[in-house]
This record gives structure tokens, sequence and C-alpha cells, in this order.
């Protein structure tokens, strides 16, 4: 592969996670001999990545900056090789909102939601999507400034809690259930995890800070309900143009109905995060599964 830049950490929200994730990517990359390593583009910007002169970059920056398209942008002009989705998928996988626009094009399931507002009618929010309901940033991830609203009372506060995060707020209708997510490996859907935290919900702290959230592998599904999840999961993946790797997440209803949450391009590889445990499941530790991550550079252009 000649030599690789594992770039992580930048200035998004997400930027301790970023740093643990290509911390560990780096030090796989390393023990596997590739030539390998580190930049945080908090430095010097894309200007000092482009005077280390790397062969192939692989991307470990979550959110704004690494996970939206721009990153990939400038390393498409550069000519530099690099890992996961190419420039409209992850500029859309970003977007929670248009995400959700296209799958619902598709007719793929996904809760109904709400563009937020500071002079939204707050009344017909919950009307429209009943109590209790999601409120989100459109362009975070790992949960950040997401709310469960139960009254019509705390919807204005919680909309101006993700406004701190992002200009763009969603509110999505609450869908009662399991969590679960499926991560994708070069066209492949590893074994789905079933999420339980002990407090009901997943935010920030029960992915990154606690050791009480529940991991489920096995995920409890039959044979049939996790081939149907795995598909679902792939066409809800390739429809925003998805490549290399990825995760999706998604609620099952108490009706058994699987119902698509979000995308994330550039999944964590941390010692709490997902990918590498469905990874494990299936019999890939974490330096093959970096290896295989690595191997899927540059196949943006080639298709």
């Amino acid at each position: 592969m000649g030599k690789v830049v594992v770039v992580y950490g930048g200035d998004s929200a997400e930027r301790d996670v970023s740093l643990k994730s290509g911390t560990a990517v780096l030090a796989a990359l390393q023990r596997g001999g590739v030539s390998a390593q580190g930049y945080d583009p908090a430095e010097r910007g894309l200007v000092g990545l482009e005077a280390l002169a790397p062969d192939v970059v692989f991307i470990a920056l979550h959110g704004r900056g690494g996970e939206d398209g721009t990153l990939q942008g400038a390393l498409e002009l550069l000519n530099i090789p690099y890992t996961g989705s190419g420039v409209l998928a992850s500029a859309l996988g970003m977007d929670k909102q248009r995400t959700k626009l296209v799958w619902h094009a598709l007719g793929l399931p996904t809760p109904e939601s709400i563009m937020l507002s500071d002079d939204a009618d707050w009344t017909a929010v919950v009307e429209t999507l009943g109590l209790p309901l999601i409120v989100k940033p459109v362009h975070e991830g790992s949960t950040l400034g997401i709310s469960i609203v139960e009254s019509r009372a705390a919807l204005e506060a919680a909309y101006h809690e993700a406004a701190r995060f992002d200009a763009r707020v969603m509110a999505e209708r609450f869908i009662e259930g399991e969590e679960y997510t499926v991560a994708l490996l070069d066209g492949q859907a590893l074994p789905a995890i079933r999420v339980e935290v002990p407090g009901g919900f997943y935010d920030y702290e029960a992915k990154y800070m606690t050791d009480t959230t529940q991991y489920h592998l096995p995920c409890g599904l039959d044979t049939a309900q996790e081939a149907e999840l795995a598909h679902l999961c792939h066409e809800a993946f390739i429809a925003i143009g998805g490549e290399g790797w990825g995760r999706v997440d998604v609620m099952r209803d108490q009706a058994g109905r699987f119902w698509l949450l979000e995308v994330n391009t550039v999944p964590g590889m941390t010692d709490h995060s997902l990918v590498p445990q469905a990874a494990a499941h299936a019999g890939i530790d974490f330096d093959s599964l970096v290896a295989r991550v690595l191997a899927t550079a540059g196949k943006q252009k080639a298709q």
C-alpha cells in the first residue's frame, strides 16, 4: 500500500472519539508491518496532510470535516486513494434528514420526521409525531445533542440543546422497541448487534463512558429475521452510495418491524465500538478488520 496516513482528531464535536479510533487503527497497521503514521488535521489542516505525501489515507476522522464529504473531496482533488465512502455518500450519510428522504423515496422504512426552527409550531409537531419523540442535530454523530422528549413543554428546550451542535435540527417519531446495528464490510453484512442500555437511551455516555451497556451477540433474532435485517441495512447503505465499510442503526418496534435510523460512513474503532465487536463475532480480529478496510481504499473511483 506504500505510505499510509491515518487521519484522526480534527476539530469536530467527535474529536475525542476520533483520536481513540485513529490511535487504535494506527497501532493495528503498524503491527501488520504497514508503513503508517498518524496525522491530526487540527495541526496544519490539508496543507500538512499533503506535505506528508501519503500513498493512501485511512480516514478515522469522525463527524464534520472527515465524515461529511469534505475530506473525501479534497483527497479526490489530490488524487490520493482513501478508505470508505466517496464524496456524495459521505455527505448524504452525515445528513440524517436527506438520508431519510432518499430512503423514503425508495420505499425503505424510516420513522417520520419534521425539521424544526425557532418559530416552529411545537404543538403541531407533537400532534404529528406523538410523544415521546426524538430531537436530534441533523449533522452530528455519537448521539451528540440528542434528546428524548416526553412532553410538549420539553420540546422547545430540546430543540435549543440540539441547535448548540447544528443549525439544522429535526424531530423524529419515537420507535419503542429494540435497537440494532449492522456493520457492512466490503459488501458483506456482519452479524447484527442488539444494544441494551440500563437507562434505556443509547447516548454518548452509554456509548463511550460506561461499562453497563450490553451488546448482545448473537443478537437474539432468528435466522430469517437477521437475514431480513442484514438485507435491509445493505439496501439502506447502497441507497446513499455507501462503499467500503459502514454501519447502519435500526430500531425494531413491538410488532417486529424494522425502522432505519441513520448511516455511519466512518464508524468508530474504539474499544467500545460496534464494528470491531461484530467483526470479532464473525471471526475477524481487529488487525484483520483494519487491513480489510484499508484494502477497500481507492475503490470509489473504480465504480
